[in-house]
């Protein structure tokens, strides 16, 4: 693309600026900063491929659920992740991202999702933790979303938002009911919170003064809360709800401080943090290699869709799949 005469690429920097002055959206068809759109791309292909990550971990219990129903409830989170994934990768498009390239950079390690699900599901306990407690951080996280820079992102935080609400509740309800039953039930929910606890606290990102993307974003519109804001905005939640479940959260430091009103709680492991985001965490290489088999092997999908599309007159997709395609797209994302 040609570059802007100068004037006129000083207008058009004028005009995003106000625009977010006066806290409107920025739309697909409106001028940015590259580097806004980068910033941009960068953290909605990392959330949605943390999305479609996120299926693994749970969707490994889908065959060993102890009901039907518990089968059934499972299946269905996990096709809301993908759904979840699907939105999000539409939202990287409207900024000239392709969507191919993101997954390309996926399996090929350049670009990253989010550190908690290199952890594995040991127990079916982990699968209600990481619904009250990975939900519940995805919570706090996200719903500040809704109100991002950037429209397409913001409205499709809006319904992620609502299901996770959903997910997080169906979490905390199987962990209600196994700990109203056995001894060893109770206590493998007990050790499902100590292995996910820390973790969950890993998810908002590293302290604000070693988070070198926080200032800009939150100078775009882009986040709204800092990192640690964040944190401890999820710990002062989680709390009581671990009081009311009957857990211990395996933090000898935690307690309230009447001073700040908040909890005060231990120092998070950042090495560990570290080492999970650099590929070494205990499923990194599993994630990245199921991803890509499952990538590999819907190709015949992909290349269905292309050939549905172009029979119907379309280039690309301009007609929407039918109902049995959009099954085989979704089942391609796992």
């Amino acid at each position: 693309m040609a570059a802007l005469p100068e004037e006129m690429q000083g207008d058009l920097q004028t005009h995003f600026d106000q625009t977010l002055e006066r806290g409107r959206r920025i739309e697909p068809r409106d001028w940015v900063p590259e580097a806004y759109r980068a910033t941009m791309i960068r953290q909605i292909a990392q959330h949605a491929h943390s999305e479609i990550i996120g299926m693994q971990p749970e969707g490994n219990w889908i065959t060993r659920a102890p009901s039907l129903r518990r089968k059934a409830i499972l299946i269905a989170k996990v096709q809301d992740e993908a759904g979840h994934g699907m939105y999000l990768y539409s939202a990287a498009e409207t900024l000239g991202a392709d969507r191919a390239d993101l997954t390309d950079k996926l399996i090929r390690g350049r670009q990253k999702y989010s550190s908690i699900f290199n952890y594995p599901t040991l127990t079916y306990a982990d699968v209600g933790v990481i619904g009250w407690l990975v939900d519940g951080a995805a919570i706090c996280n996200q719903v500040p979303l809704c109100r991002s820079s950037y429209g397409p992102y913001g409205r499709a935080m809006v319904r992620i938002c609502k299901e996770e609400s959903f997910h997080q509740r169906q979490g905390y309800e199987l962990l209600m009911t196994m700990m109203r039953g056995t001894a060893a039930q109770r206590a493998m929910v007990q050790d499902a919170t100590n292995r996910f606890w820390w973790p969950s606290l890993m998810m908002f990102g590293p302290p604000d003064d070693q988070s070198p993307n926080t200032a800009q974003s939150m100078a775009w519109g882009i986040k709204r809360h800092t990192n640690d804001e964040l944190r401890q905005r999820f710990v002062d939640m989680t709390v009581p709800q671990a009081e009311k479940l009957g857990v211990t959260l395996p933090d000898e430091d935690l307690k309230w401080n009447t001073e700040r009103e908040h909890y005060d709680f231990g120092a998070v492991d950042w090495t560990e943090f570290m080492a999970v985001v650099r590929g070494n965490g205990p499923c990194n290489a599993q994630r990245i290699a199921r991803r890509k088999a499952a990538h590999d092997e819907g190709a015949w999908v992909r290349e269905a869709a292309s050939a549905h599309a172009a029979k119907r007159g379309g280039s690309g997709g301009s007609s929407p799949p039918e109902p049995a395609l959009r099954a085989a797209l979704r089942q391609d994302a796992a």
